[in-house]
C-alpha cells in the first residue's frame, strides 16, 4: 500500500487519494487513511517520506526519473529496501522490481480514459 501510494503521488495512477498542500518542489500530504507524507521535488529527483500515526511507524522512498523510466527505492518501516524501474509507453506503464516483502513483481497498466487496468 505505501508503495502504491507514494507511486500514485509520484505517477498519478490509481492508489489512496491524497490532499496535499504546498509548491510545486515541496509538499505535505494527508491521505484518507490519515497517513502523512512529505514531497520533495528537485530536478529529476522525488523524494517521499511517509508517515503512519497509528502505528507510528515511518518509511521513504527515492525516485528519478530519465526519459521515460523512473527508478525508485525505498525503505520500509520495518527496515526492509524495495526498488523498481517503471517505463511508461503512451498509455501503457510497465513496472518490475523487488517489494518489501523480497518479492520479484512485473506489472503493465493502461490506462483508457478514465480508468487504470493493471496485470
Amino acid at each position: 500500500m505505501r508503495l502504491a501510494i507514494a507511486a500514485a503521488l509520484l505517477t498519478a495512477s490509481m492508489g489512496a487519494q491524497a490532499s496535499c498542500f504546498g509548491s510545486g518542489s515541496f509538499q505535505t500530504c494527508t491521505d484518507s487513511s490519515g497517513n502523512n507524507y512529505n514531497v520533495q521535488r528537485y530536478g529529476n529527483t522525488t523524494n517521499v517520506q511517509g508517515y503512519n500515526p497509528s502505528a507510528g511507524s515511518n518509511w521513504n522512498q527515492s525516485s528519478q526519473t530519465y526519459g521515460n523510466t523512473t527508478f525508485h527505492n525505498g525503505t520500509a518501516a520495518n527496515g526492509i529496501s524495495w526498488n523498481g524501474t517503471t517505463q511508461t509507453y503512451g498509455n501503457t506503464q510497465f513496472s518490475n522490481g523487488t517489494d518489501s516483502r523480497g518479492n520479484s513483481y512485473n506489472r503493465t497498466c493502461q490506462r483508457i480514459g478514465n480508468q487504470t487496468f493493471c496485470n
